[in-house]
């Protein structure tokens, strides 16, 4: 590929509107959806990327060039960064236009948002605590005129209707609010919440750039293809999680207030409680300089006031246990995943997936503690190596823990991102765009759970091509 643009060299901003050209790609069939439906009301919710009856192998073949021509973009204006970006406004005033279109993408990969705006309609509008209420129950029992209000009436139609509230209390606020302000209308209502996921991501490139002060990691968050697909196309709330995160670790690392850290932790734990795994290493690090008694004494300190900024939200919707319900709810439904790989491949004996999940939970648990009590320990504390220790966890927490595997949960890795060493870093942007390609499967047939095997397979055997490959050729992102 640089052979083919050898000419062009003189001029790298050419890599900016190839670029902007394939963004468009990706905008153009949902704009022609607007313009021919006027409205998502009856986007059928299955992964289409023409958003029309066809063919799956032509929506695949389409989504696949835009797709390549978006990543050979992204990693030929990375390369070239220096050169065509001579002042940060210039990189985020990009990463801005770029973003933006993806607001006009309708979410052609998940329906997710939709289910954000039913239970946030059915918390703020109708007063029902959706911890206790499924959508479906109170639309069936006569109280909503769907008519009137399209977010309940795609809600309703939502495969996860029935099921009572599966995140934390913070994104049930995050999502009343939203709806809140849709005033009933679903296409209000995914502007809203484009427009939201649009300004949490730049959001988060700023406090990458504070944190680092290196526009390359802005840019390889920034234009980085699976989290503008999934976070902004697709609407996931990972991206509310990210930002938490980040802002964690730049209040820990830049502005010394491990209180703020350890709030915005637990702000990221009320929405995926998977963040709780960073709190051992803030805290610890924060007294990194102290006596061991005096860490463990800090340890329970800000373990309480931790706990006490996770509980007060819930507060809102506690009437009793049930609240925490959508802890577990997730890890009953399994997909696409390694134990969906099991469960289908090797039967004997009879419930051997959920022996290995549970199994590897505990050992998970045990390993993670003895990792804690080690750290604790320690008399020398690098953040950038412990770092890299916690993104191993977080890794086996994705594949070896998560039985309701989906690719957009790789958004986790990004905080972790930018204190590894080049070829990990490299290999955790291609993880995050190998589940794109992974997900071409479901484009050519359909979301059928069947076909959550070779979407696994897709994605493990792409993973490991790619570890092969980095070790053999010069590190492409290097810091700087």
């Amino acid at each position: 590929m640089d052979k083919i643009f050898q000419k062009k060299e003189r001029n790298p901003k050419i890599f900016c509107w190839f670029l902007f050209m394939f963004t468009i790609g990706f905008a153009v069939p949902s704009v022609k959806y607007w313009l021919r439906q006027g409205t998502v009301l009856h986007f059928t919710e299955e992964f289409k990327f023409l958003l029309v009856e066809g063919d799956g192998l032509y929506q695949t073949l389409f989504f696949a060039i835009f797709l390549v021509g978006f990543v050979i973009s992204y990693g030929l204006l990375i390369k070239n960064r220096s050169r065509i970006f001579k002042k940060e406004k210039q990189v985020f005033g990009f990463i801005l236009g770029i973003s933006a279109i993806f607001v006009l993408v309708i979410p052609f990969m998940s329906s997710d948002v939709f289910y954000y705006l039913g239970i946030g309609r059915l918390n703020s509008q109708y007063g029902q605590n959706p911890y206790y209420v499924t959508m479906k129950d109170y639309v069936e029992q006569g109280n909503v005129d769907l008519e009137q209000d399209t977010v309940m009436q795609k809600g309703y139609n939502n495969y996860w209707s029935g099921t009572t509230v599966v995140y934390g209390p913070v994104w049930t606020m995050i999502c009343s609010v939203i709806s809140a302000m849709s005033f009933g209308n679903v296409d209000v209502g995914l502007f809203l919440f484009k427009v939201m996921n649009l300004l949490v991501h730049l959001l988060s490139c700023w406090v990458i750039y504070k944190m680092t002060k290196k526009s390359v990691f802005v840019l390889l968050y920034g234009l980085n293809p699976f989290v503008l697909i999934e976070g902004i196309g697709n609407v996931h709330n990972d991206m509310f999680v990210v930002l938490f995160l980040l802002l964690a670790f730049y209040m820990v690392l830049k502005k010394k207030n491990l209180v703020l850290s350890v709030l915005f932790l637990a702000l990221a734990t009320d929405i995926k409680y998977f963040a709780i795994l960073v709190l051992p290493l803030v805290v610890i690090y924060f007294y990194r300089n102290e006596k061991i008694v005096r860490r463990i004494v800090k340890c329970i300190e800000y373990g309480g006031l931790y706990s006490v900024f996770v509980i007060i939200p819930y507060a809102l919707y506690l009437q009793d246990f049930q609240v925490f319900m959508g802890l577990s709810t997730q890890r009953e439904r399994i997909v696409k995943g390694f134990y969906f790989f099991v469960m289908q491949y090797f039967t004997n004996p009879e419930g051997l997936h959920e022996l290995l999940a549970e199994t590897i939970f505990y050992l998970f648990v045990v390993m993670y503690f003895c990792y804690s009590v080690c750290l604790l320990c320690q008399k020398k504390i690098v953040w950038r190596k412990e770092v890299k220790e916690l993104y191993g966890f977080v890794l086996g927490f994705l594949f070896l823990l998560i039985t309701n595997f989906q690719p957009w949960y790789f958004m986790w890795l990004t905080p972790f991102l930018f204190w590894q060493n080049s070829r990990n870093m490299k290999l955790i942007v291609q993880m995050q765009i190998l589940t794109l390609v992974a997900n071409m499967v479901f484009l050519v047939y359909s979301e059928y759970y069947v076909y959550g095997v070779p979407f696994f397979v897709v994605l493990i055997v792409g993973i490991l091509v790619c570890m092969v490959k980095n070790k053999k050729e010069k590190v492409v992102y290097v810091r700087g």
